[in-house]
């Protein structure tokens, strides 16, 4: 519609223009007009009269590209990580009237950054769109800020991303460092903390630095890549390809194919990164069910947005399920040992040995101010503890949010969410049937949690963790200790690009066969600063 505008005046300044350049004959009021003279004049109006016809199918033109760059160019631009999934982003101006209904999201992985080209500004931006603009269809990517801090959209133009090609391509790059000083009652906190991102040591922490890169590839993909640096207690730099996938753009009836190295669309909080968590560490039964570097792996992804009148969308994926990265699943563990049994460590026999990864989620508006998201997981694969031992975990999560109708940038809110997971595996004998005992472990564990942005900037939250690990006289794996804990924390965000947070945590670890019982407490200062144009995380 903005095309539309500049057009009308230039239809009319080139009908005035035309009619001034060739101005009809004068027509004296005593002198009768000739033949000649109204064939004069009706030539100038079939020729104005074709002008005009030329112009207004200039402007349909233009509204149609206008039309196929919004359907292929939708890049929803969410400023806020919390958007209704049926409204793309909670701050983001409503589409006119005339806009068709669409979805934000296709699949759980990437968006534009909050600078990408958009057809729909966030507030404050430019009302033009940034030529060439290309779609994003996931639900893993937005601001790294819990909510929208600025409303005028300062800093924006120190994060404009790179145009490719002339403008039809572009390129986000950004650099994130999330940092924490910690204190812990525990000497082992490596050993309390359960995520690899998670403060590891008593003193500074650097377990979280990313370098992220996301844009349009061409008119038919679009890339993300993130690489993640970490300074382990000795000070030592490790580097992991934490995500790197290209993504359809352009497949109709609303499907869309992902491949290459990408988290798992496996409940809430496992497809997105550590600086968009609204804790400083990993909730407990991710750490102990999906690993402690999240749940992701190489492989292939499919996703169907339904054509009903609410977001609903179902995801398949499968992948190696190699590694650490594979937690529970093809995982040789420490030193070739998971769950005291020495693994297999083979190779792929056929399509029983990749993990499956199915999930289906469905959200609604309940009101204009409230939101809800339900979504069901699980991932199928067989483990190394023995020749023929397989995996099965199940989760089911919800998120509940309210948004206040007066809202300024996102606050004030208040984000209910919680995950549960069931997961049953089979303990094999172990390479060459080397442990006496095969056992069958039923575990499972929940978190919730509840955040409520008091004040812009400002957020308060809580949150319980449980895990049940069934008790075994065979293995005394600290991963198999029954534990719960309480976290309380308090953030500020001074700006999207900076976070301070002050958390402390309460552990309760259960006694068992082999290990005894004991209570930690943990105190964490996490900061965080960005630069650049962040793509960022699942809503």
């Amino acid at each position: 519609m903005l095309a539309v505008f500049p057009v009308t005046p230039v239809v009319a300044q080139e009908t005035t223009s035309t009619a001034n350049s060739s101005p009809a004959p004068a027509i004296s009021s005593t002198t009768p007009a000739t033949a000649a003279d109204v064939e004069t004049l009706r030539q100038q109006v079939q020729s104005l009269t074709e002008t005009v016809k030329a112009l207004q199918q200039q402007v349909k033109d233009q509204q149609a590209a206008l039309e196929k760059a919004n359907l292929t160019g939708e890049s929803g631009l969410p400023s806020n990580p919390e958007p209704s999934a049926l409204t793309g982003t909670e701050n983001s101006p409503a589409p006119a009237a005339s806009s068709a209904p669409r979805f934000p999201t296709e699949d759980t992985s990437i968006v534009t950054s909050t600078t990408a080209p958009a057809a729909s500004p966030a507030p404050g931006a430019s009302a033009s769109p940034f030529p060439g603009s290309f779609p994003t269809t996931d639900t893993s990517v937005v601001t790294s800020a819990p909510e929208t801090i600025s409303s005028t959209g300062a800093g924006a133009s120190l994060t404009q991303p790179i145009t490719i090609g002339g403008g039809r391509n572009y390129m986000n790059i950004s650099f994130d460092g999330l940092f924490a000083l910690a204190y812990s009652s525990a000497r082992d906190l490596d050993h309390i903390e359960v995520g690899d991102h998670d403060p590891q040591q008593r003193g500074f922490n650097a377990r979280n630095i990313e370098l992220a890169f996301d844009g349009a590839v061409d008119p038919y993909f679009e890339g993300f890549a993130n690489i993640v640096f970490k300074l382990d207690n000795d000070n030592q730099t490790e580097v992991e390809v934490e995500e790197a996938f290209m993504q359809t753009t352009s497949l109709p009836f609303n499907l869309q194919l992902k491949g290459g190295q990408f988290f798992a669309a496996f409940g809430r909080l496992n497809p997105t990164h550590p600086h968009t968590w609204d804790f400083a560490d990993t909730p407990l039964v991710n750490g102990l069910f999906l690993g402690p570097d999240g749940f992701r792996g190489v492989g292939a992804q499919g996703s169907w947005t339904l054509p009903l009148p609410w977001y609903s969308q179902l995801i398949f994926a499968s992948q190696n399920g190699r590694g650490s990265t594979g937690f529970s699943f093809r995982n040789p563990g420490d030193d070739g040992m998971f769950f005291d049994r020495i693994t297999t460590d083979r190779e792929v026999r056929g399509l029983q040995d990749f993990v499956w990864i199915p999930r289906f989620e469905n959200s609604v508006n309940l009101s204009e101010t409230q939101t809800v998201l339900a979504g069901v997981s699980g991932a199928f694969g067989s483990n190394e503890t023995g020749a023929n031992s397989r995996t099965q975990i199940y989760g089911a999560d919800l998120l509940y949010k309210w948004k206040s109708a007066r809202a300024e940038g996102g606050f004030p809110f208040v984000k209910w969410q919680t995950e549960f997971m069931y997961r049953r595996f089979e303990a094999g004998h172990g390479a060459n049937d080397s442990f006496p005992v095969a056992e069958t472990f039923h575990d499972w564990g929940l978190y919730s949690q509840v955040l409520w942005g008091f004040k812009k900037g400002w957020v308060v939250g809580i949150r319980g963790d449980y895990v049940h690990i069934q008790n075994s006289e065979f293995t005394d794996d600290l991963d198999r200790q029954s534990r719960a804990r309480i976290s309380a924390n308090l953030t500020w965000y001074p700006t999207e690009f900076s976070k301070l947070r002050l958390q402390y945590n309460h552990d309760f670890l259960e006694e068992n066969f082999f290990l005894s019982e004991r209570e930690v407490d943990s105190l964490f200062l996490q900061f965080e600063f960005i630069l650049g144009a962040h793509g960022a995380h699942k809503f």
